[in-house]
């Protein structure tokens, strides 16, 4: 029955992993329950599986990535792949290559799929259709990171049970943030209510149409949130100055414990990174081993990511 059970094929709706819009809820679910049985397997000795054996994956990040790069190449290889991760410092890449160029060259090599991160908004989709692989994406421009909200969703779960019915505050550069979108996407579907917090600058026009409440008083937004999300500030995509001061932006947008006060008592702290301490968030709160759970989204980042490589990758 057992080895039935394993074999039988999982089916999800889409070939790629481009972002959290495209997914169903019952994919959503399927995706998770996949997840949890990696939890234990990434906690005991021998971590590694066949599942993947025989099957490529190639890892092409043009952005400086420590998480979520070692996360998917970690969970490749304890999904028994083959991994590659390109060098694009020195690669053709740097020397002028185009990103459908790239596309052909590896589309040449027959991966079974890759995972692409990219500065631009749009470029997973693009590689998606040049090459016959699957492709997941870790984070294209401003638009979506799926994969961070699948393991911010996991983490909530593990720790609250649902995600359905609560409150949760997401609070930081909501404006330059994929992180931000994709959470939107996954939290609104999954039925909790979400409150963006945010400096009127930092804050996207019509953010309302996504069905959020906005706040611009941080100690507001955070009212009886189950949740506290901290973002962090994209300095590498701000054209111009968007804050006065370092100082400033944490005395009014920084989570303290003083404004998490405002927040339920048994609220949980999350924050993708890499964190700002003292900026975007105090260190004591940030390493608060009763309400932080910065250190399992780390954890369950693995997992979450075995879980999309052995659905994705046909």
């Amino acid at each position: 029955m057992a080895i039935t059970k394993k074999l039988k094929p999982i089916k999800i709706s889409q070939k790629h992993l481009l972002g959290i819009q495209d997914l169903s809820i019952s994919d959503v679910k399927l995706i998770l329950q996949e997840a949890k049985k990696f939890i234990k397997l990434n906690k005991s000795r021998n971590k590694k599986t066949n599942i993947l054996r025989g099957k490529t994956q190639i890892n092409l990040f043009f952005e400086p990535s420590t998480r979520t790069q070692s996360s998917f190449e970690l969970a490749g290889k304890r999904l028994g792949a083959d991994v590659m991760s390109m060098n694009i410092t020195n690669s053709a890449i740097k020397k002028g290559e185009t990103l459908i160029d790239t596309a052909m060259t590896l589309n040449a090599m027959h991966p079974d799929l890759i995972v692409i991160r990219h500065q631009d908004s749009g470029a997973s989709n693009l590689l998606s259709q040049k090459v016959n692989c699957s492709v997941i994406n870790a984070g294209d421009g401003r638009r979506e990171h799926p994969t961070q909200a699948l393991l911010d969703a996991l983490t909530i779960i593990e720790r609250k049970k649902k995600i359905e019915g609560l409150r949760i505050g997401i609070c930081g550069d909501i404006l330059h943030s994929r992180v931000a979108r994709s959470n939107i996407y996954l939290l609104n579907m999954l039925g909790a209510e979400v409150n963006i917090i945010a400096p009127t600058n930092l804050m996207p026009e019509n953010i309302e149409r996504f069905g959020v409440n906005k706040f611009s008083d941080m100690k507001k937004g955070l009212k009886d949130c189950d949740i506290v999300m901290m973002l962090r500030l994209q300095n590498e995509r701000m054209s111009s100055s968007f804050l006065s001061s370092n100082r400033e932006y944490y005395e009014y947008y920084g989570l303290t414990p003083d404004k998490l006060n405002y927040a339920k008592s048994d609220a949980l702290i999350m924050h993708p990174g890499p964190m700002n301490r003292g900026i975007e968030i105090d260190t004591n709160l940030a390493d608060d081993i009763n309400k932080s759970v910065i250190k399992e989204q780390v954890e369950l980042g693995v997992a979450v990511r075995m879980a999309c490589l052995k659905i994705f990758c046909k």
